[in-house]
């Protein structure tokens, strides 16, 4: 067993979660977190992976839970790996279709505020996990929210 395995505890294993583009008309369903984590900053409809829940039943569930919005014709985009000096997330990027639902996010109250936005309008002071996923994958978020 190697010295990094000895010292392995609940405390330093990464976070496995969803982050969900959703495409309604042409634009991206945004929250601002309210969190101790990344506190006002824009993010995608996501969350923890549950133990035995597939990826694409936690991004279904996670984009109900936080906005009361249903999806449809998910697509698997890629995985960020994002390590700070607390945390480890590997986060799942799907792209997702709007099916339906009144977006209401009183719910869990996770978020400040919502808004439908273009991707060449996203606002500035973005989770860095959605910053660092974009500037790797713009060209391909963009010819899909192109695509029908």
């Amino acid at each position: 067993m190697s010295e990094s395995n000895k010292k392995l505890n609940i405390n330093n294993i990464p976070i496995i979660g969803t982050a969900v583009f959703v495409r309604n008309n042409g634009k991206i369903l945004l929250g601002k977190r309210k969190s101790t984590h990344g506190d006002g900053k824009w993010c995608l409809p996501g969350g923890l992976l549950e133990f035995g829940e597939s990826i694409e039943d936690c991004a279904i569930r996670e984009t109900k839970e936080e906005f009361n919005v249903d999806i449809k014709n998910l697509k698997f985009l890629g995985i960020g790996n994002d390590v700070t000096k607390d945390k480890h997330y590997v986060t799942i990027f799907i792209f997702a279709d709007y099916l339906s639902g009144d977006i209401d996010i009183s719910i869990f109250d996770e978020f400040y505020e919502w808004v439908w936005v273009k991707l060449d309008n996203f606002p500035n002071n973005k989770f860095y996990i959605l910053e660092n996923f974009l500037i790797k994958n713009f060209a391909l978020i963009e010819k899909l929210l192109k695509s029908n």
